[in-house]
């Protein structure tokens, strides 16, 4: 079928077909002007796991999302494609290279010395080898999709995925500020040894010269080392314990995000670390923190960046891991559903007329 015959015959009140498409969505990639790309890799956890699972998860529960979005009401026109050409491999590749990492961790956990176990050192290696090579891969990937001008939005996995879309971003717009939402700075130094670790996957991302800001909001987590990081690289950072203690004093979430706003560049990448919220809406993110931001509180901010006039390329959206029911698959799939439709918005497509009720 042609997309203007599914247009016409294709009823958004009724549940989406679950075929592998997000949302239930019936359009092929040629006929999807966004494309997600999901990356189920988690190889250097350090603390509990499951994000390699969090693109599965996200994919089955947003089968239940409506579609009839307040803002965006259109947006499902548009067509947003799952590319999963690479998901199992990607998972395998995980799934090997993360029980290397295992051995070392539990090793430096028990005060080993690496030196000291050439075997260790040898797994070390073949881990950030294997990091490498998904990184390389997944730029190719990303750059594939925006090669054919494709609106390409980023699923991982934990938060050490989306270095090689930053990579693919940057060759195709050149400089851009990255606004971090997270309970983590992500600014240690090849942490635990493993050279693209999770905890490291903002070091690495300000080393690139077309990332020319990074604003972090929510950070209630960080090291000695990370502030060094932070002050050296001229990093902004909004705490968790700052925003509150504002928040008390009465300056409102609209003011806070006035100042974030202010900080960031004219082209814009979003970050979310879904552990940068309560921890009530994702709880088995891989390493929650007490404190956050609520989903509303994310969805403003998120909504008045683009209002800013600010040119969102890109997001990826990370550390979502499902427990024993479908909560944090849910709550990723709603935050995934507004992220595309902001960043359809912000490309001038056509996402319908906000939906008023007074």
């Amino acid at each position: 079928m042609t997309k203007e015959q599914i247009l016409a015959t294709f009823d958004p009140s009724q549940p989406g077909a679950a075929q592998g498409q997000l949302f239930g969505l019936p359009f092929s990639a040629d006929q999807s002007e966004i494309v997600v790309v999901p990356a189920p890799w988690e190889a250097t956890v350090s603390y509990g796991s499951g994000a390699s699972d969090g693109p599965e998860a996200v994919l089955e529960a947003s089968y239940q999302v409506d579609l009839h979005h307040q803002k965006f009401p259109d947006l499902w026109k548009l067509g947003i494609h799952y590319d999963s050409e690479n998901a199992a491999k990607w998972k395998s590749d995980s799934d090997q290279a993360k029980q290397l990492a295992q051995n070392v961790i539990e090793a430096l956990e028990s005060g080993k010395n690496l030196a000291d176990f050439p075997e260790l050192e040898s797994d070390l290696a073949a881990v950030n080898r294997a990091s490498e090579q998904f990184n390389q891969e997944v730029e190719n990937r990303c750059a594939h999709w925006l090669g054919q001008n494709k609106l390409v939005g980023f699923l991982g996995g934990d938060h050490a995925t989306p270095y090689g879309y930053y990579k693919a971003l940057a060759a195709k717009f050149g400089s851009f500020g990255i606004l971090h939402l997270d309970a983590h700075m992500d600014l240690r130094i090849a942490y635990e040894g493993f050279s693209y670790s999770h905890a490291s996957i903002m070091y690495n991302t300000v080393q690139l010269p077309e990332v020319e800001k990074l604003v972090q909001v929510g950070i209630r987590d960080f090291c000695e080392q990370e502030v060094s990081v932070a002050r050296k690289h001229q990093v902004v950072v909004f705490t968790n314990t700052d925003m509150k203690e504002a928040a008390f004093a009465g300056l409102t979430w609209r003011e806070q995000c006035d100042q974030i706003i202010a900080e960031l560049p004219q082209r814009v990448v979003i970050s979310f670390d879904i552990d940068g919220m309560y921890p009530w809406y994702c709880p088995n993110t891989g390493t929650p923190v007490p404190g956050g931001f609520s989903f509303e509180q994310a969805a403003y901010l998120l909504t008045e960046v683009v209002n800013s006039g600010r040119e969102l390329i890109g997001f990826d959206l990370v550390e979502v891991a499902p427990g024993d029911d479908d909560w944090d698959g849910n709550v990723g799939a709603r935050m995934l559903f507004n992220l595309c439709g902001l960043l359809a918005k912000a490309n001038g497509k056509a996402v319908g007329e906000p939906i008023k009720f007074q």
